[in-house]
């Protein structure tokens, strides 16, 4: 995604915020917990389930849904932190892949998910 549509993102939800009179309620606390809250919804869907039966709840109908919805309440708190803590996203994600290059060089990491200090 680039900047600009990101930069349109985050001004789709400033709007909708200071519309409602939210930035009392925006604190960095509080945004934190409605993220990992939203993120907890997406995993309830998966909870217990095999891989193959948890690729078939995103195949089609209500369950995709619900599914695109979690995952967009997760997207709106993430964007919202940024906007209210100025925060360059995309930049945050470029610098914290430069860091994850170095302590997950190729040679040591493909094909593998153990933790770099296990590598």
């Amino acid at each position: 995604m680039d900047s600009n549509k990101l930069t349109d993102l985050i001004g789709v939800v400033q709007s909708f915020c200071e519309e409602r009179d939210w930035d009392q309620f925006h604190n960095p606390k509080d945004l934190s917990i409605g993220l990992i809250t939203e993120a907890s919804e997406l995993l309830e869907h998966f909870r217990f389930l095999s891989e193959e039966d948890a690729r078939d709840k995103l195949a089609a109908g209500k369950t995709r849904e619900e599914i695109s919805d979690e995952l967009a309440d997760i997207f709106f708190f993430l964007l919202r932190f940024c906007q209210m803590y100025d925060i360059d996203l995309g930049n945050a994600l470029k610098c914290k892949i430069a860091k994850n290059n170095r302590k997950y060089p190729v040679e040591k990491a493909k094909g593998s998910n153990r933790k770099y200090t296990d590598l």
